[in-house]
């Protein structure tokens, strides 16, 4: 007897073969770790195939598992698109919005940002997700991104909607900004292989290549306490770093520690009308911010907000 796939189980199979092991799946998917276990091993015995061999390092992919996993990413992939294309329709003000952004601008600019938002808009739900890895936004694991980028990625849309500064912070009690110490005889804090591609990484690699480091996270918030507590010099981005006058900043922005703050969706869903009413208010309140997210001093700040007041 033919068994008819039904393709949500195979959104199991697929996601056990993506994460490499039933835990990663369990995360993606939202679900338990008995969940994925049932749901593969129910996919295998139906269809009496063996899809994975279950390995110390993980969960592998057999012959008949290749192929049908090729299979299943086409299926996903159009599913994927015509869910968007259909959310893409929806012109009402309401639903759920998936937002990501990443742990600096969540501990700092983008809560009173989406408060504003949800407060204007009282139907439309938000769901956070908080990550500084890149979702992908054409599987609709996000509807809009807030992210700093220095172009805009292939295959989405938005809006460059200010500069984002980087800086070199130290705790206020251990590091004096006048000292005229090199910095390359410091203690540093660093980013690991989440935050490689990151300006502070790339500036940090290009300048301090032997550069005694004390620490590394996947987190800029992490490396901000680890920064107030003394442990060393870190690379923050400004809204972090001038948040607290626990920390000084020794050095910069400089045009290598910059990049752009951006507001992105994909194409197919631009013209729905909660994630037009998201981007539009979003972009207006991160404008206003402009001089915070660059790292503009505070003189410079307030010269900017005095010259909009008299355009006005």
């Amino acid at each position: 007897m033919t068994h008819r796939i039904d393709w949500d189980d195979l959104r199991y199979v697929l996601a056990v073969a993506e994460n490499g092991s039933v835990a990663g799946a369990a995360r993606a998917l939202g679900v338990n770790h008995t969940t994925v276990l049932r749901r593969v091993h129910a996919f295998e015995q139906a269809h009496q195939l063996r899809l994975f061999d279950r390995l110390p390092t993980g969960y592998a992919l057999t012959a008949e598992g290749e192929q049908l996993i090729v299979a299943a990413r086409s299926i996903d992939d159009t599913v994927a698109a015509l869910e968007r294309r259909i959310a893409g329709q929806d012109l009402k003000l309401e639903g759920m919005i998936r937002v990501t952004t990443t742990d600096s601008l969540m501990a700092t600019v983008v809560p009173p940002h989406l408060a504003s938002f949800q407060s204007r808009h009282p139907q439309i739900v938000i769901e956070l997700a908080m990550t500084n890895a890149r979702l992908n936004l054409t599987k609709r694991d996000a509807d809009v991104a807030i992210r700093p980028a220095r172009e805009q990625p292939e295959g989405l849309v938005g809006l460059r909607v200010a500069d984002f500064g980087f800086a070199i912070y130290g705790a206020a009690s251990h590091f004096d900004a006048d000292a005229g110490d090199d910095l390359r005889n410091r203690p540093w804090l660093a980013g690991d292989e989440l935050l490689a591609k990151s300006p502070a990484t790339l500036w940090m690699r290009k300048h301090l290549p032997d550069a005694r480091i004390l620490l590394r996270a996947d987190s800029y918030v992490a490396l901000y306490h680890a920064a107030l507590a003394g442990l060393g010099l870190a690379a923050l981005p400004c809204c972090l770093g001038d948040a607290s006058p626990r920390l000084r900043r020794l050095y910069g922005p400089e045009p290598e520690l910059m990049t752009g703050l951006w507001l992105l969706t994909h194409r197919d869903l631009q013209n729905a009308a909660r994630i037009r009413a998201c981007i539009d208010h979003l972009a207006e309140r991160l404008r206003a911010d402009a001089g915070l997210l660059s790292g503009a001093s505070a003189k410079e700040r307030a010269r900017s907000r005095s010259a909009q007041i008299e355009s006005i």
